[in-house]
């Protein structure tokens, strides 16, 4: 056993002097408690998730012009860092799609000889014109995904056909298939595999720049999964396509009337956007990323999409489609330096309690949020966070309460491909650190909590310099950065035997695999 009683231990922690700059740092002694009888939710067994956008080099926000040459169209699929960044999560899946996704001409049948790229047009929506997506280009996509496990997340162009009423953002009509139904039949024929077809980005509700009724979208919904099931009607189930709607802001009105209007096994996953953080030049960016009460405001709405789905689709579940924190391309000096992962890495153990299966990050390499800078492909410090998600958190979450302070976040899951458990620890404060025990609760008579004192693999991740900013995450102490031929550096835990109290330090975070945890749920 590699548990006994709390009640027969005594507490091991003794008080230590941590510096941060010049300052000796507090300690709490923080007790977390694990629920591991049974979880209460699954994520899919891919819940990180990255963006592929339509953005060309001259879409600018504030004077920033972050995007350079990372767009589906013309990103550099040669790009050695680029194939391993993928590569290293042996099955990444990636959505692509965006703002520019209605205006997506795709070359085959008569568009195949006029197949132009976006150019910029102040009078068209979000400033472009509408491009086109080459068939030798989506050859080239195709096998890149192919070689390096990509799970691929389609968004098809759902304006196409309609028209725009006057003076509103509304357009209105039935929705022409034909060109989808053509890009589609060729994906088929080249033996493309698509995980799932999404329709349309950001038309629910209000829309951004365009809109489309809610009654008029399910009708297009139910024939767009009329063409999913005839197209692949030689696939079995397990491999045909799901469908994705609506891809964009919640509005509980809106999405309960696209549920009711296109009836069940119609929509399979219900995605929507999240962009929690304001504006990527809002001054305070910085302070909402690092404030937990600010950041617990967006519980709500994964609650009432939970809400909706269980009430009015469930035969559905819900996924995050798209989410930058910053809308507008990021913040420029923030969404891609360590502080954050503050941001990232709750919103990720906040879904994951809420019922989402999916998390999508905008974007995997383009803006400022970009997992991968757009120049130079090295990795952000978001990407060491996706990666060690990925690795270690598995698809049963386990409830998890904490007896610190507001400014400590705790998460815990089934460890993946592996026995116990990992949990994700958040310290939010500048200035006291956390010692930290685990006890798991059994939910049995009497009441009795057991503290984990087996051995646990620690991976602690820090600013370099201690600055927030830093575009350098250390592990454990060591900077993480591409080996000397450019693969993806290991990742690589502190072991730690019994009875060593565990230390999370001020504006720091952790994932903690405890090995020989022992949860039912996990069996």
């Amino acid at each position: 056993m590699a548990s006994k009683p709390i009640g027969f231990l005594s507490l091991l922690f003794s008080s230590l002097i941590l510096v941060i700059v010049v300052s000796p740092a507090l300690a709490d002694d923080v007790m977390v408690t694990v629920r591991a009888v049974t979880p209460i939710q699954q994520t899919d067994g891919n819940l990180v998730c990255a963006t592929m956008d339509w953005w060309p080099k001259d879409k600018c926000n504030y004077g920033w012009c972050p995007w350079y040459n990372s767009s589906i169209i013309n990103l550099d699929l040669n790009n050695t860092i680029l194939y391993n960044a993928i590569d290293a999560f042996k099955n990444l899946r990636i959505r692509l799609g965006g703002s520019l996704q209605d205006q997506v001409i795709y070359g085959v049948g008569e568009h195949r000889k006029h197949c132009e790229n976006f150019k910029s047009d102040p009078n068209g929506m979000f400033t472009f014109t509408s491009g086109c997506l080459t068939m030798r280009r989506w050859d080239e996509l195709n096998t890149f995904f192919r070689e390096t496990g990509a799970i691929i997340t389609f968004g098809l162009n759902a304006l196409k056909g309609r028209e725009k009423a006057l003076d509103s953002t509304e357009y209105v009509g039935p929705w022409d298939s034909t060109n989808a139904h053509h890009f589609m039949r060729h994906t088929i024929a080249k033996g493309y595999k698509i995980d799932s077809w999404e329709f349309g980005n950001e038309l629910c509700g209000g829309g951004v720049a365009a809109k489309v009724n809610a009654t008029q979208y399910a009708q297009d919904l139910i024939k767009l999964k009329k063409i999913i099931n005839r197209l692949y009607r030689r696939f079995s189930d397990q491999d045909k396509p799901k469908l994705l709607a609506p891809g964009g802001f919640f509005d509980m009105q809106w999405f309960i009337e696209m549920l009711q209007a296109s009836g069940p096994n119609v929509v399979d996953v219900v995605t929507h956007h999240i962009y929690n953080l304001g504006p990527g030049n809002d001054n305070n960016l910085m302070s909402r990323i690092l404030d937990p009460f600010y950041l617990s405001q967006v519980a709500n709405t994964y609650k009432n999409v939970e809400y909706v789905v269980k009430n009015y689709g469930p035969w559905s579940t819900p996924w995050i489609g798209e989410s930058g924190g910053a809308f507008n391309s990021g913040g420029k000096d923030v969404s891609n330096s360590f502080v954050d992962s503050f941001w990232y890495l709750d919103q990720l153990g906040m879904v994951s309690v809420y019922g989402h299966s999916v998390f999508c990050r905008q974007a995997l390499i383009g803006g400022n949020y970009a997992l991968l800078d757009p120049i130079t492909y090295v990795p952000n410090p978001d990407y060491y966070s996706a990666l060690l998600w990925s690795k270690l958190m598995g698809r049963r979450v386990l409830q998890t309460t904490n007896d610190g302070s507001p400014y400590f976040r705790s998460y815990t899951h089934c460890s993946k491909n592996g026995q116990g458990v990992t949990s994700l620890f958040i310290n939010y404060s500048n200035s006291t650190s956390s010692d930290v025990s685990l006890v798991g609760d059994y939910n049995i008579y009497p009441p009795a909590l057991y503290e984990e004192i087996g051995p646990r693999e620690e991976y602690h991740l820090t600013p370099e310099g201690g600055n927030l900013k830093s575009r350098v995450m250390l592990l454990n102490g060591q900077p993480l950065k591409l080996t000397s031929d450019n693969q993806i550096p290991e990742l690589t835990p502190l072991v730690v035997e019994d009875g060593t109290p565990l230390h999370i330090a001020p504006y720091s975070i952790a994932f903690i695999r405890y090995k020989n945890f022992n949860a039912p749920a996990c069996a």
